[in-house]
C-alpha cells in the first residue's frame, strides 16, 4: 500500500470545501524543514487525511490524495509574495510543495478528541500534540480514521 499522510490546514484559510470546489491545489507555504522533507517523500496516489487545524474542534474533515509529487515551491522566490524567502532561489530551492486532489468529505467530522480515544490510534502523530502540518500516518490508522468518518 502507498504511504499515508495527514495534512493540516486552517479551515478559514483553505478547507475541505475549498478543495472540493477546486478539485485540486498546490500545498504551498510549508516553512518547516521536517514537513518539507516529508512532502519530498510523497508519491502520486498517496492517500491523505485532510485535517482542519486551529478550529473548534480540530479534526479530520475529508480525504485527499497526492496528485503531483514534490516540486520546488516557486512562491518562495517571488519577491513580495507572502511565502517569499530571500534564501530560496529557482536554481537552489529551499522549499517544496506537492499537489493534492479532492477525494471526499467525510460523512462525519472526526474530532481530535475522538482520535485520541479510538483504539488503534494511540500512537498516531496527531494525537501526540504534534504541531507538524504534514505527518506520516500508518495505513491501519488511515483505515480506522476513514471508517470513523464514514460510520460516525
Amino acid at each position: 500500500m502507498a504511504r499515508c499522510w495527514l495534512m493540516k490546514s486552517e479551515p478559514e484559510v483553505y478547507s475541505i470545501d475549498d478543495l472540493e470546489r477546486d478539485g485540486s491545489t498546490c500545498w504551498e507555504g510549508v516553512r518547516n524543514y521536517q514537513a518539507r522533507n516529508l512532502m519530498r517523500e510523497m508519491e502520486v496516489g498517496d492517500p491523505v487525511l485532510f485535517y482542519h487545524s486551529n478550529a473548534k474542534p480540530p479534526g479530520v474533515a475529508g480525504l485527499a490524495r497526492v496528485s503531483r509529487a514534490a516540486y520546488p515551491d516557486h512562491f518562495s522566490w517571488e519577491a513580495g509574495h507572502k511565502y517569499f524567502d530571500p534564501k530560496s532561489a529557482a536554481d537552489e530551492p529551499r522549499w517544496w510543495m506537492v499537489d493534492v486532489e479532492y477525494v471526499g468529505t467525510l460523512n462525519h467530522f472526526v474530532p481530535l478528541d475522538d482520535l485520541k480515544a479510538e483504539p488503534g490510534l494511540e500512537n498516531m502523530v496527531v494525537t501526540k500534540r504534534s504541531r507538524l502540518s504534514v505527518q506520516p500516518v500508518r495505513p491501519e490508522e488511515y483505515d480506522i480514521v476513514a471508517r470513523m468518518g464514514t460510520k460516525g
